[in-house]
């Protein structure tokens, strides 16, 4: 049957779009395809897109992919209610084989049309980004608009962002050369030489719970765009967001005239562990990973037959030496510890103050006082509950909640957590952050031989204000705290150009990104896709970075044929 979508359409669609893309990653300036409003989406959009995801729930979601054993399923909102969704399981000796038969037709189509493909499917996604909002907020916790605009276009920008790495890489070495060495008097040796870029086979996508497209489509699109099959194995609590990525990417594929079998989902059952099964299979060339670091540990070391891409737990830190506007730096962690509950791999866990104080606009101010103003901060901006509840979301499960209620008895608490009652979804549990005070001296720990709280990812909303000797201490703490545990952000508040130096100089040497004296509208735990990096790939924290060129550019190889000219 002839495809539906053309060559030609798809290039007349999306050139554009995949243009700027490519320019904006070469200029990093501020670009989105992807409107981040709800009411850009049309004026029935939000109506119909409610309705779309309600008509999901308590039904299988039927994807027409091979090798289907059996169906699973099992999710339940962070706000209290059963999807009731059903997935297929796969059978992995009927499925792997299936998605390999289709690679050599996705490869001959080239890096463009590869390309143009995937901006189809991103397409699709956003048309329906309302739908894909509630199946991210009903299976993350995130509060209704984060889950649209972090799980709908900030998601859509970095898959789009991976795409166009994907093309820059792909074309840089061109399809054909002519080549011609000189012989002296005889005749010249003459070659003809082309240059294909090869997948390295099935990529395995391992989806985490709190940003399932977020984290999930920078693997996924710089997979597929190289010419890899993806096999999407969500986390058990978050399937459907993914799932219907799944569906979208295999009808795109379908109406393009390849084989719908180049994405599949994996869905485990209860308990199954099929990550770990699938991880090791030899058809698995590429895997892309977010969650704890014991399991992204695992991949590394056992996988070994896998391009292995992960991100994994990191300690945050803050560096607080004196600032010029000392109300917007209080507003702007305030908001930071906040925003999801801390239950971003981006959020701050410690913030590192001299237990001398520091020099503000507003006068010298305390170690106590900071920490106490920072509270009354997150008071003032969690106090309407209707507020909290939008900021806040729910927490993602239990071992978070527990979380909290365990950060009281590792300190002086300068900021109790209270429970916000959600009268939307009662069975929403919802809390706001905990802030505790605990001795940073390096001697007091050391000399104590116990491991301080702070020097572990306490994951969820919960924050330590660390005393630190001086800012030197601090600055040596952050280094040691990044070398030896990882961090996705380092943030840091100085008037001081000689501390911004040295500061700046930690980060650059164990790899770290680094924000300097944000007190406005901008976040330490918030990256824009086409300008920020997403991790560093350099320290403990990640592997891989979102997005570079080193993202893409191992997913695939490339092969030359040589002929006499």
């Amino acid at each position: 049957m002839a495809p539906h979508l053309t060559a030609h359409q798809l290039a007349e669609r999306h050139r554009p779009t995949l243009d700027r893309a490519l320019e904006a990653i070469r200029t990093r300036a501020y670009w989105s395809p992807h409107p981040e409003h709800p009411k850009a989406y049309g004026e029935n959009a939000a109506e119909e897109g409610r309705a779309a995801f309600e008509a999901l729930l308590g039904r299988r979601l039927e994807l027409d992919q091979p090798g289907t054993d059996a169906w699973t399923g099992g999710e339940v909102s962070p706000y209290g209610t059963e999807l009731g969704v059903e997935y297929p399981h796969p059978d992995a000796e009927v499925l792997l084989p299936a998605m390999r038969a289709g690679m050599g037709d996705w490869r001959r189509a080239g890096a463009e049309t590869r390309a143009l493909v995937c901006l189809e499917i991103l397409a699709r996604i956003s048309a329906r980004t309302h739908e894909f909002a509630h199946a991210v907020m009903h299976t993350s916790g995130q509060a209704f608009l984060m889950a649209f605009q972090a799980g709908g276009p900030h998601a859509q920008d970095r898959g789009l962002e991976a795409v166009a790495y994907a093309c820059a890489e792909q074309t840089r070495v061109p399809e054909r050369a002519a080549w011609s060495k000189p012989q002296g008097r005889r005749d010249p040796l003459e070659l003809t030489k082309t240059f294909t870029p090869v997948a390295r086979g099935i990529s395995l996508l391992i989806g985490c719970n709190t940003f399932p497209t977020w984290n999930g489509y920078p693997g996924l699109f710089a997979s597929l765009a190289t010419g890899n099959p993806v096999l999407v194995k969500p986390h058990p609590r978050a399937v459907l967001p993914l799932a219907l990525t799944v569906a979208a990417a295999r009808e795109v594929l379908a109406e393009a005239g390849f084989d719908p079998n180049l994405v599949a989902l994996a869905a485990e059952l209860p308990g199954e562990g099929l990550a770990k099964t699938l991880a090791t299979r030899p058809e698995i060339r590429i895997i892309d990973y977010t969650g704890s670091s014991s399991f992204g540990d695992w991949l590394e070391e056992n996988a070994v037959q896998a391009q292995v891409y992960t991100e994994k737990a990191g300690v945050n830190t803050v560096v607080v030496d004196s600032t010029g506007d000392y109300r917007g730096m209080l507003a702007n962690l305030a908001f930071s510890l906040s925003l999801y509950s801390g239950q971003m791999c981006t959020t701050p866990q410690n913030l590192l103050i001299p237990r001398e104080g520091i020099t503000t606009d507003a006068g010298p101010k305390s170690y106590d006082e900071v920490v106490a103003d920072l509270a009354a901060a997150v008071d003032k901006l969690l106090g309407d509950d209707a507020r909290a509840n939008a900021l806040l979301g729910a927490l993602v499960n239990p071992q978070v909640e527990k979380r909290v209620e365990e950060a009281g008895g590792l300190g002086e608490t300068a900021l109790a957590s209270r429970a916000v009652a959600n009268p939307e979804f009662p069975g929403a549990t919802v809390r706001t952050p905990v802030v505790v005070k605990l001795d940073g001296a390096r001697k007091r720990w050391e000399d104590a031989g116990d491991r301080p709280a702070f020097l572990s990812e306490c994951f969820g909303p919960v924050a330590f204000a660390v005393a630190v000797d001086s800012t030197a201490d601090g600055i040596e703490l952050l280094r040691r705290t990044v070398r030896e545990h990882g961090a996705m952000t380092v943030a840091a508040y100085t008037t001081s150009e000689e501390v911004e130096r040295l500061v700046e100089e930690v980060c650059l040497e164990e790899c770290a990104q680094l924000s300097l004296n944000l007190t406005g509208g901008v976040y330490v735990n918030q990256t824009a896709a086409f300008s920020d990096f997403h991790g560093s790939g350099g320290n403990p924290a990640a592997n891989a970075a979102l997005c570079d060129a080193a993202f893409v550019a191992n997913r695939f190889r490339t092969v030359e044929v040589r002929r006499p000219a």
